[in-house]
């Protein structure tokens, strides 16, 4: 069973407060329980992690790598851009990374830079797009 890494970036703990306008009412928790439903589904292992502080998240890319996870699943949400770090880890760790958004960050002008360093990336499907990217990625690594 592929064991696939989840990570919610800055400020996802905010979803369903504010701007539900761009991400809907979701809160992080119904979001985190719809994932673990989709894992159980497409029969992938989850863990998922968030924070709001690069570091934590940079350490715990690091911490995936060594302890052998398959893939990892990131919304980088404000970490999208100005963290180069970031960047660099994704680019460093033995796994395919897929960025997700639950909304398109093009059709508000931003970009992600993670996404440079991510194996792809699936924007606008809003909680679904969880699932387009786990079933990629499950793909991805069963194909090994």
């Amino acid at each position: 069973m592929p064991k696939i890494l989840v990570i919610h970036g800055a400020g996802m703990n905010m979803r369903g407060k504010v701007q539900t306008d761009i991400f809907g009412p979701m809160t992080l928790p119904q979001y985190d329980e719809k994932i673990r439903g989709f894992a159980r589904e497409l029969g992938v292992e989850v863990e998922i992690f968030h924070s709001n502080i690069e570091g934590e998240v940079i350490d715990r890319l690091y911490a995936a790598n060594e302890e052998g996870f398959d893939a990892a699943l990131f919304n980088p949400a404000a970490f999208s851009s100005g963290y180069p770090a970031l960047v660099a880890a994704i680019a460093q760790v033995s796994f395919p990374t897929v960025e997700i958004h639950i909304s398109n960050p093009a059709r508000r002008g931003s970009y992600s830079e993670t996404s440079r360093s991510s194996q792809g990336v699936v924007t606008g499907f809003g909680i679904a797009g969880y699932a387009l990217a786990l079933r990629g990625l499950r793909d991805l690594v069963m194909a090994k």
